[in-house]
């Protein structure tokens, strides 16, 4: 049976209710299933928790679900490109769980690989730590962190087969492949998709086996948060042109 759906409301169709645990890759705006997203946008759903590595901004990427008043609480690791994000926080609108960006990596994986929790030193003494279980290993004191598995997870790659199995490019690699394993079901849009053999085995990431739902990513301009440039400097060959 094909896992391939013809659009992101029909791979969304029966996933989604009000109340359920939403993970989503990327990081910033790169690498965000902004297909997906909208969709999730445009169903109405509310009183979600995300978990994401940040919100994206206003009026793009997650950003949206902020702006349609669906989401009730936010894990994540940074969120400050988001105004309409800490108004709502701020006004009591929204819940927030700020979790350190590696440890909030390995909550993810832990979920998919099935282990309930683990034990690290990140944000021991800290807001981080208040109320969970410390143990100490060697001498040394540890909080324990719990896993996370969502009820969906939406990941975007820039190319699948009709199976499953994903590869990333560049920045989308970064919270991807963790989300996409975290997921009791996985829903993927990819930029490309080919059939069962064609990619190459040792390239692939994230094995199909995650992922139950695919679709075709539509072609958009790649949005990112900030760009920041500096002049470049003058060849030899350039100085003595501009002369």
């Amino acid at each position: 049976m094909t896992k391939l759906q013809p659009t992101a409301v029909a791979a969304l169709e029966g996933a989604l209710r009000d109340g359920i645990t939403l993970a989503v890759g990327g990081f910033g705006l790169s690498g965000i299933p902004a297909d997906l997203i909208e969709a999730v946008r445009n169903s109405g759903v509310k009183d979600l928790t995300v978990v994401s590595n940040n919100m994206g901004v206003d009026g793009k990427g997650l950003g949206i679900l902020i702006e349609a008043g669906q989401v009730r609480k936010v894990i994540a690791s940074y969120v400050g490109e988001n105004k309409l994000f800490a108004e709502q926080y701020l006004a009591g609108r929204l819940e927030v769980e700020f979790t350190p960006q590696g440890t909030l990596a390995e909550r993810l994986r832990a979920g998919g690989a099935g282990i309930p929790a683990f034990y690290t030193r990140t944000g021991v003494g800290t807001l981080v730590a208040e109320g969970k279980p410390h143990e100490v290993f060697d001498g040394e004191t540890y909080v324990q962190e719990r896993a996370i598995r969502a009820d969906v997870a939406l990941v975007h790659a820039h190319t699948a087969d009709t199976d499953g199995n994903l590869t990333y490019r560049y920045t989308a690699r970064n919270f991807n492949p963790v989300i996409a394993t975290a997921g009791l079901l996985t829903i993927a849009e990819a930029e490309v998709i080919v059939e069962p053999g064609e990619l190459d085995p040792n390239h692939i990431v994230t094995p199909g086996v995650y992922v139950q739902r695919l679709v075709k990513a539509s072609t958009r301009l790649k949005d990112i948060e900030q760009r920041t440039v500096r002049p470049r400097p003058l060849s030899m060959d350039a100085e003595a042109l501009a002369v």
